[in-house]
Protein backbone atom coordinates (compact mmCIF):
# COMPACT_ATOMS: atom_id res chain seq x y z
CA UNK A 1 0.00 0.00 0.00
CA UNK A 2 1.03 3.62 -0.46
CA UNK A 3 -1.14 6.18 1.31
CA UNK A 4 1.23 9.08 1.92
CA UNK A 5 4.00 10.70 -0.12
CA UNK A 6 6.30 13.70 0.19
CA UNK A 7 7.82 16.19 -2.22
CA UNK A 8 10.50 18.28 -0.54
CA UNK A 9 11.20 20.67 -3.41
CA UNK A 10 9.38 23.52 -5.05
CA UNK A 11 7.25 22.74 -8.07
CA UNK A 12 9.81 24.45 -10.30
CA UNK A 13 12.59 22.21 -8.97
CA UNK A 14 10.45 19.11 -9.42
CA UNK A 15 9.76 20.01 -13.05
CA UNK A 16 13.48 20.60 -13.60
CA UNK A 17 14.30 17.14 -12.25
CA UNK A 18 11.93 15.61 -14.82
CA UNK A 19 12.78 17.98 -17.65
CA UNK A 20 11.96 15.41 -20.35
CA UNK A 21 8.28 16.32 -19.74
CA UNK A 22 6.67 19.60 -20.74
CA UNK A 23 5.34 21.93 -18.00
CA UNK A 24 1.70 21.33 -18.94
CA UNK A 25 -1.02 22.82 -16.74
CA UNK A 26 0.52 22.50 -13.27
CA UNK A 27 1.45 26.14 -12.62
CA UNK A 28 -1.61 26.66 -10.34
CA UNK A 29 -0.05 24.08 -7.98
CA UNK A 30 3.04 26.23 -7.36
CA UNK A 31 2.00 27.39 -3.91
CA UNK A 32 1.35 23.82 -2.75
CA UNK A 33 4.96 22.64 -2.69
CA UNK A 34 7.11 21.58 -0.94
CA UNK A 35 4.60 19.15 0.59
CA UNK A 36 6.08 17.05 3.37
CA UNK A 37 2.99 15.03 4.23
CA UNK A 38 0.98 14.52 1.06
CA UNK A 39 -2.29 12.63 1.36
CA UNK A 40 -5.04 11.34 -0.94
CA UNK A 41 -7.70 13.76 -2.21
CA UNK A 42 -5.04 16.41 -2.84
CA UNK A 43 -3.90 17.63 -6.27
CA UNK A 44 -0.46 16.63 -7.54
CA UNK A 45 1.67 17.05 -10.67
CA UNK A 46 1.78 13.78 -12.60
CA UNK A 47 3.34 13.02 -15.98
CA UNK A 48 1.12 11.73 -18.78
CA UNK A 49 1.33 11.38 -22.55
CA UNK A 50 -0.70 14.01 -24.41
CA UNK A 51 -0.69 16.07 -27.56
CA UNK A 52 1.96 18.72 -26.95
CA UNK A 53 2.09 20.29 -30.42
CA UNK A 54 -0.47 20.50 -33.15
CA UNK A 55 -1.61 18.60 -35.00
CA UNK A 56 -0.78 15.17 -33.59
CA UNK A 57 2.59 15.20 -31.83
CA UNK A 58 2.37 13.17 -28.63
CA UNK A 59 4.80 13.69 -25.79
CA UNK A 60 5.24 13.47 -22.02
CA UNK A 61 3.77 16.45 -20.20
CA UNK A 62 3.00 17.39 -16.60
CA UNK A 63 -0.68 17.48 -15.69
CA UNK A 64 -2.67 18.27 -12.57
CA UNK A 65 -4.56 15.31 -11.09
CA UNK A 66 -6.25 14.45 -7.81
CA UNK A 67 -5.02 11.42 -5.88
CA UNK A 68 -8.00 9.06 -5.78
CA UNK A 69 -8.81 7.25 -9.02
CA UNK A 70 -12.38 7.41 -10.35
CA UNK A 71 -12.88 5.39 -13.52
CA UNK A 72 -14.38 7.05 -16.58
CA UNK A 73 -16.23 3.84 -17.37
CA UNK A 74 -18.11 3.41 -14.10
CA UNK A 75 -21.44 5.26 -13.77
CA UNK A 76 -21.36 5.24 -9.96
CA UNK A 77 -18.09 6.90 -8.98
CA UNK A 78 -18.06 5.15 -5.61
CA UNK A 79 -15.04 5.43 -3.35
CA UNK A 80 -11.90 6.77 -5.06
CA UNK A 81 -9.06 4.24 -5.20
CA UNK A 82 -5.66 5.50 -4.03
CA UNK A 83 -3.88 2.21 -4.81
CA UNK A 84 -4.39 -0.46 -7.46
CA UNK A 85 -2.81 -3.90 -7.23
CA UNK A 86 -0.63 -4.81 -10.22
CA UNK A 87 -1.99 -8.33 -10.17
CA UNK A 88 -5.01 -8.45 -12.46
CA UNK A 89 -4.94 -4.77 -13.43
CA UNK A 90 -5.05 -5.60 -17.15
CA UNK A 91 -8.34 -7.50 -16.82
CA UNK A 92 -10.18 -5.64 -14.07
CA UNK A 93 -13.04 -3.71 -15.70
CA UNK A 94 -12.52 -0.68 -13.48
CA UNK A 95 -8.83 -0.24 -14.32
CA UNK A 96 -8.01 -2.03 -17.58
CA UNK A 97 -8.84 0.86 -19.93
CA UNK A 98 -6.63 3.32 -18.04
CA UNK A 99 -3.89 0.73 -17.67
CA UNK A 100 -3.89 0.15 -21.43
CA UNK A 101 -3.79 3.78 -22.56
CA UNK A 102 -3.61 6.19 -19.60
CA UNK A 103 -0.60 5.24 -17.54
CA UNK A 104 1.24 7.98 -15.66
CA UNK A 105 4.33 8.76 -13.61
CA UNK A 106 3.97 10.18 -10.10
CA UNK A 107 7.18 12.12 -9.28
CA UNK A 108 8.07 12.22 -5.57
CA UNK A 109 11.00 12.39 -3.17
CA UNK A 110 9.70 9.66 -0.87
CA UNK A 111 6.74 7.91 0.68
CA UNK A 112 5.61 6.70 4.09
CA UNK A 113 4.56 3.31 5.39
CA UNK A 114 3.49 2.00 8.78
CA UNK A 115 4.69 -1.19 10.48
CA UNK A 116 2.13 -3.01 12.61
CA UNK A 117 4.39 -3.78 15.59
CA UNK A 118 2.27 -6.34 17.42
CA UNK A 119 -0.13 -7.36 14.66
CA UNK A 120 -3.09 -5.72 16.39
CA UNK A 121 -3.39 -2.64 14.17
CA UNK A 122 -3.25 -0.44 17.28
CA UNK A 123 0.45 0.31 17.57
CA UNK A 124 1.89 1.21 14.18
CA UNK A 125 5.34 2.68 13.67
CA UNK A 126 5.78 5.08 10.69
CA UNK A 127 8.75 4.97 8.34
CA UNK A 128 9.92 7.18 5.50
CA UNK A 129 11.28 5.51 2.36
CA UNK A 130 13.37 7.13 -0.38
CA UNK A 131 16.28 6.55 -2.75
CA UNK A 132 19.75 6.16 -1.22
CA UNK A 133 20.98 8.74 -3.73
CA UNK A 134 18.52 11.32 -2.40
CA UNK A 135 17.23 11.87 -5.93
CA UNK A 136 13.55 12.20 -6.77
CA UNK A 137 11.94 9.21 -8.44
CA UNK A 138 8.67 8.22 -10.07
CA UNK A 139 5.95 5.79 -9.06
CA UNK A 140 3.86 3.97 -11.64
CA UNK A 141 0.25 5.06 -11.81
CA UNK A 142 -2.89 5.14 -13.92
CA UNK A 143 -5.20 8.09 -14.50
CA UNK A 144 -8.67 8.87 -15.78
CA UNK A 145 -10.64 11.97 -16.67
CA UNK A 146 -14.19 12.53 -15.49
CA UNK A 147 -16.57 15.49 -15.50
CA UNK A 148 -17.04 17.02 -12.06
CA UNK A 149 -20.81 17.12 -11.43
CA UNK A 150 -20.46 20.23 -9.26
CA UNK A 151 -18.40 22.38 -11.62
CA UNK A 152 -19.03 20.74 -15.01
CA UNK A 153 -15.28 20.71 -15.60
CA UNK A 154 -13.15 17.72 -16.52
CA UNK A 155 -11.02 16.51 -13.62
CA UNK A 156 -8.14 14.04 -13.80
CA UNK A 157 -7.71 11.49 -11.02
CA UNK A 158 -4.97 8.93 -10.46
CA UNK A 159 -4.00 5.89 -8.42
CA UNK A 160 -0.61 4.44 -7.55
CA UNK A 161 0.08 0.84 -8.59
CA UNK A 162 1.38 -1.54 -5.91
CA UNK A 163 3.22 -4.86 -6.06
CA UNK A 164 4.77 -7.40 -3.72
CA UNK A 165 7.46 -5.91 -1.43
CA UNK A 166 11.21 -6.14 -1.91
CA UNK A 167 13.43 -7.35 0.94
CA UNK A 168 13.60 -3.90 2.55
CA UNK A 169 9.87 -3.19 2.44
CA UNK A 170 8.97 -6.72 3.55
CA UNK A 171 10.36 -5.90 6.99
CA UNK A 172 7.47 -3.46 7.56
CA UNK A 173 4.69 -4.24 5.06
CA UNK A 174 3.39 -6.82 2.58
CA UNK A 175 3.01 -4.35 -0.34
CA UNK A 176 4.99 -1.51 -1.89
CA UNK A 177 4.38 1.03 -4.66
CA UNK A 178 5.77 0.19 -8.10
CA UNK A 179 8.90 2.33 -8.53
CA UNK A 180 10.17 2.74 -12.08
CA UNK A 181 13.75 3.05 -13.27
CA UNK A 182 14.32 6.27 -15.29
CA UNK A 183 15.16 4.20 -18.37
CA UNK A 184 11.65 2.71 -18.19
CA UNK A 185 9.72 6.00 -17.98
CA UNK A 186 9.26 6.26 -21.74
CA UNK A 187 8.04 2.69 -22.06
CA UNK A 188 5.56 3.09 -19.19
CA UNK A 189 4.08 6.17 -20.88
CA UNK A 190 4.01 4.52 -24.30
CA UNK A 191 1.06 2.95 -26.10
CA UNK A 192 2.30 -0.55 -25.32
CA UNK A 193 -0.87 -2.23 -24.01
CA UNK A 194 0.60 -4.34 -21.20
CA UNK A 195 4.12 -3.55 -19.87
CA UNK A 196 3.43 -5.85 -16.93
CA UNK A 197 7.07 -6.84 -16.44
CA UNK A 198 7.73 -3.31 -15.13
CA UNK A 199 5.33 -3.77 -12.21
CA UNK A 200 7.85 -5.54 -10.01
CA UNK A 201 9.64 -4.80 -6.71
CA UNK A 202 12.37 -2.15 -6.98
CA UNK A 203 15.87 -3.25 -5.89
CA UNK A 204 16.32 -2.87 -2.12
CA UNK A 205 19.96 -1.88 -2.44
CA UNK A 206 18.98 1.38 -4.17
CA UNK A 207 16.57 2.40 -1.39
CA UNK A 208 16.78 3.62 2.20
CA UNK A 209 14.28 3.63 5.06
CA UNK A 210 14.20 5.30 8.48
CA UNK A 211 11.75 5.65 11.41
CA UNK A 212 9.92 8.96 11.81
CA UNK A 213 7.60 10.54 14.37
CA UNK A 214 3.90 9.78 14.69
CA UNK A 215 2.91 13.35 13.73
CA UNK A 216 2.88 12.06 10.14
CA UNK A 217 -0.40 10.36 11.03
CA UNK A 218 -2.28 13.61 10.39
CA UNK A 219 -1.86 15.26 6.99
CA UNK A 220 -2.44 18.61 8.76
CA UNK A 221 1.11 18.24 10.05
CA UNK A 222 2.88 19.37 6.88
CA UNK A 223 6.30 20.44 8.16
CA UNK A 224 9.90 19.74 7.13
CA UNK A 225 10.62 17.92 10.40
CA UNK A 226 7.98 15.28 9.53
CA UNK A 227 10.63 13.41 7.53
CA UNK A 228 13.37 13.73 10.17
CA UNK A 229 14.54 10.40 11.64
CA UNK A 230 13.76 9.49 15.24
CA UNK A 231 15.54 7.06 17.56
CA UNK A 232 13.91 3.66 17.55
CA UNK A 233 13.11 2.09 20.94
CA UNK A 234 15.05 -0.97 22.02
CA UNK A 235 13.92 -4.26 20.51
CA UNK A 236 14.01 -5.59 24.08
CA UNK A 237 11.00 -3.48 25.03
CA UNK A 238 8.29 -5.76 26.45
CA UNK A 239 5.12 -6.38 24.51
CA UNK A 240 1.98 -4.70 25.84
CA UNK A 241 0.15 -6.71 28.51
CA UNK A 242 -2.77 -8.86 27.45
CA UNK A 243 -6.14 -7.39 28.38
Amino acid sequence: MCGRIYIRTSLRELLANFAFAGPGDVEPLSNGFPRYNGAPQQDYPIIIREIVREPDVMGPVFATARWGFISTWIKDAGRPMINVRSEGISTNSMFKHSYKSKRCLVPINGFFEWKDIYGTGKNKKPYAIAMKSGEPFALAGIWASRRDPETGLERRTFAIITCKPNELMATIHDRMPVILHPEDYERWLSFEPDPHDLTKPFPSELMTMWPIGKDVGSSKNDRPDIIEPVVEPSTDDPEPPLL
